[in-house]
């Protein structure tokens, strides 16, 4: 489980017992009805939680792209590509086989390979990805980042048929404000 996710956890499971508590005190009636609102009230605060994250994400522009750690770009690139109807799912940081998140949609699954840098990436991302193709059993490859690509990393991912989005692509599939 991802810090952030975990933190977001922690969070809604002390507010939920706040809730309780302090509902269980100014009402102490029916016990019944003050746990099914504390329930309710702690449901709708993970809903709540759920959607400020995602909106975070999905209103982020370059600029703060452009400081987020390379854990924060892999929440940031999940967030987007469930907003286009995928279902995401994160490897393990120190087994990923050179995958950072696996995309299914339909029987469709491609995998993808996050890099959040400051200059360009190079040839070793696209053979990382190359190498996860196989092993995750998947049918496309990408690799994404806020900034370019160098040209031996795009002639090999020409060569493999590789997707590489680079910050010019992003702009337009994700609508990024600078």
């Amino acid at each position: 489980m991802r810090r952030f996710d975990l933190v977001a956890w922690v969070w809604l499971l002390c507010s939920g017992f706040a809730l309780y508590e302090g509902y269980k005190y100014y009402i102490a009636k029916d016990g019944v009805t003050t746990v099914a609102c504390a329930l309710a009230a702690s449901a709708a605060l993970l809903l709540l939680a759920g959607r400020l994250r995602r909106n975070y994400y999905l209103r982020m522009s370059f600029r703060r792209i452009d400081k987020l750690s390379g854990a924060a770009f892999e929440n940031y690139l999940c967030q987007q590509f469930r907003s286009m109807g995928y279902r995401v799912s994160f490897t393990e940081p120190s087994h990923d086989y050179g995958a950072d998140l696996v995309l299914k949609k339909r029987r469709e699954t491609v995998v993808v390979q996050a890099k959040r840098y400051e200059k360009n990436v190079g040839i070793a991302a696209v053979q990382e990805v190359v190498g996860s193709i196989a092993y995750y059993e998947a049918d496309r490859a990408m690799v994404v980042t806020n900034s370019g690509f160098t040209k031996s990393a795009r002639d090999l991912a020409r060569q493999n048929e590789v997707e590489l989005w680079d910050r010019e692509e992003l702009r337009q599939r994700f609508r990024i404000p600078d």
